[in-house]
Parts: C-alpha cells; sequence; structure tokens
C-alpha cells in the first residue's frame, strides 16, 4: 500500500506554492484540499492547531507545517528522486539562510504592497526593490542560486513572480525596468515543468487580492 499525502492549500500561497514545486520536483502524487483562510476548515484547525495556517501537508495521517520544515521533509523522505538541497553542510546552511530571508523580508515587503492603502505603496515599493537587488545580489552570475542546479532557494522565491503583475497593478512597481537580472532567472525557472505547471494565473491572484482587501476594509 502507497503513501497517503494530502496538501492543505491555498492556491494563491506564495508558501504553498513553493511546496507544490517540490512536489512536483520529486514526481510525487497528492490530494489537494483548497483552504479558504477567512473560513478555516476543521481539518486545518486539527492538523495545525498552534499556527492555524497553510501550507500543511499530511503524510499517512502524520501533519508537517511550515512550508520550509515540509520542502526538508520531501527532500529527506524521498531522498532518491531530485534532491532540492545542497549535499555539503554549509551550503545546505546557506541556502536556508536565504530561503529564511525570502520567507521575510520578501514577503513580508510585498504584503505592504497588497494590503495597504495607496499612500504606503511608494514606500512599499522602494523597499521591496530594495530587497529584491539584495537577492540578485546573491544570485550574480549563476543560472541558479544554488548554481547549476534549481534548488531550494529558487523555489521558495519562484512563486513571488506570479505576483509581480499584481503589485504592478496595485501600486505601479515595474519590476522588469528595476531588476532585469531577476526577471531573467524567472524565465529560466519557468522553463521547468515543475514550475510552469504550480505557478498560479496572476489574474486569479489579483482577483482574490480585490476580494480579501474588501473583506479587510482596504480601498
Amino acid at each position: 500500500m502507497g503513501d497517503e499525502i494530502v496538501l492543505l492549500d491555498t492556491h494563491v500561497s506564495v508558501f504553498g506554492m513553493r511546496v507544490r514545486i517540490a512536489l512536483a520536483e520529486k514526481g510525487i502524487q497528492y490530494e489537494y484540499k483548497e483552504q479558504d483562510l477567512l473560513n478555516k476548515s476543521t481539518l486545518l484547525l486539527q492538523m495545525n492547531p498552534i499556527h492555524k495556517k497553510i501550507p500543511v501537508l499530511i503524510h499517512n495521517g502524520k501533519p508537517i507545517c511550515e512550508s520550509h520544515i515540509i520542502v526538508e521533509y520531501i527532500d529527506e523522505v524521498w531522498k532518491d528522486k531530485s534532491p532540492l538541497l545542497p549535499s555539503d553542510p554549509y551550503k545546505r546552511a546557506h541556502a536556508r539562510f536565504w530561503t529564511d530571508y525570502i520567507g521575510k523580508k520578501i514577503y513580508d515587503a510585498g504584503m505592504k504592497i497588497w494590503s495597504s492603502k495607496v499612500e504606503v505603496h511608494e514606500t512599499a515599493n522602494k523597499e521591496f526593490i530594495e530587497c529584491l537587488k539584495v537577492l540578485e545580489g546573491e544570485l550574480g552570475d549563476k543560472p541558479y542560486f544554488n548554481g547549476e542546479n534549481f534548488g531550494l532557494v529558487d523555489m521558495a522565491f519562484i512563486p513571488f513572480y506570479s505576483w509581480f503583475p499584481v503589485y504592478k497593478k496595485l501600486s505601479n512597481l515595474n519590476i522588469v525596468e528595476e531588476c532585469p537580472k531577476f526577471v531573467s532567472w524567472a524565465k529560466r525557472c519557468m522553463q521547468k515543468d515543475s514550475v510552469s505547471k504550480c505557478l498560479v494565473d496572476p489574474d486569479a491572484i489579483y482577483d482574490f487580492i480585490v476580494m480579501f482587501r474588501q473583506k479587510i476594509g482596504v480601498a
């Protein structure tokens, strides 16, 4: 009997997308259960009672929470398929550092754009570009953040590519002009089936954000 794998997620989530990419990279079949973040399911609250957040991977009835932990769990359990983290301890620690940077700095800066009023956008745009420039510096001239191979940092960062058109619509943030090196890297990542099939249509994200902004009272 095979493994029973369920993913509790919200389709527009950058954290959920990174888990979906990891599962696709490993060729793992799973059951997807979409979650309403404004009306959380009993299953989500049961599987993640501490943070009550998505994504949650349920493997044979046991929950694993927090996207970076889930990705590492996937890499360890299915280690015979396409490694996601470097084998070298230092490089692995380095990848974890930048994944943490993305989860905190990039996500927080982006959230200021889509959840705030217009008067905040100029400052939020500047902060977001500054964070992207730091990551462009880390990428350098490498094809991927780990060098020649697509890996942990790439799959943590690439989901934001789906959100860039949303930021542009909301705050006129033009990332193509500001960070061309990053855009070239993103297009390279999009050539991978695991990425292109897991990233969400920006129009769907925009519709979600418009609805969400209305519900939280942001015009």
